[in-house]
């Protein structure tokens, strides 16, 4: 980055009230500082990105890495050696694509349980996986600071998923991945998705 650089910034989130406050902060005081740099806001805008209709088909892509833990608990249920304690396992692709999807799902049936409607059923609730397909693009480890004066490495993945959506409830879950990222650690900018292509 130079000064002077043109950046777009997107900040996303399936609770609308609270995009509607940083875009009010961001029009009444257009600076912006991310660490030390400081940013200038000459725009905002609304964006309202949707996998489709049912029939749809498309691609979501990785923004960011993905982070997947493999608890303890569940490392025999998928045959992954487990190094001992209560720590977590990243996923890697010699561990098949079962715990992937696995964690994922249950990752984001956490997120509708906290933003959707009680009555709504959640991903697990539903038959099918959430994609067609999965193309991993690659894995990489990267540290992190997690809180002040804590840095982890983590082990991260960039994926390519392929979708049809099936019926306006599997919409919905796509359309929360969308807004909430996929994965864990979202808070730290991990996991956001993008909307490649649906036609």
């Amino acid at each position: 980055m130079e000064a002077g650089d043109d950046r777009k910034l997107l900040v996303a989130s399936p609770e609308e009230e609270l995009l509607a406050h940083v875009a009010a902060d961001l029009l009444e005081e257009p600076e912006l500082n991310i660490g030390e740099m400081p940013f200038r806001v000459d725009d905002v805008t609304s964006l309202a990105p949707d996998v489709g209709e049912p029939g749809t088909r498309g691609t979501i892509e990785t923004g960011t890495g993905l982070l997947v833990r493999i608890p303890p608990w569940r490392c025999d249920e998928y045959g992954i050696d487990h190094p001992g304690g209560d720590t977590a396992v990243f996923w890697r692709p010699e561990h098949s694509m079962e715990p992937l999807r696995r964690q994922l799902e249950d990752n984001l049936d956490q997120k509708h349980d906290r933003f959707a409607h009680d009555h709504l059923p959640g991903p697990s609730d539903v038959d099918g996986d959430l994609f067609d397909g999965y193309e991993l693009l690659k894995t990489f480890a990267v540290p992190l600071t997690v809180t002040e004066g804590q840095e982890m490495t983590y082990v991260l993945s960039k994926w390519k998923f392929e979708y049809t959506v099936r019926d306006d409830h599997h919409r919905r879950h796509l359309n929360l991945a969308l807004d909430c990222g996929l994965g864990e650690r979202n808070s730290l900018g991990l996991g956001f998705v993008n909307l490649e292509e649906a036609n």
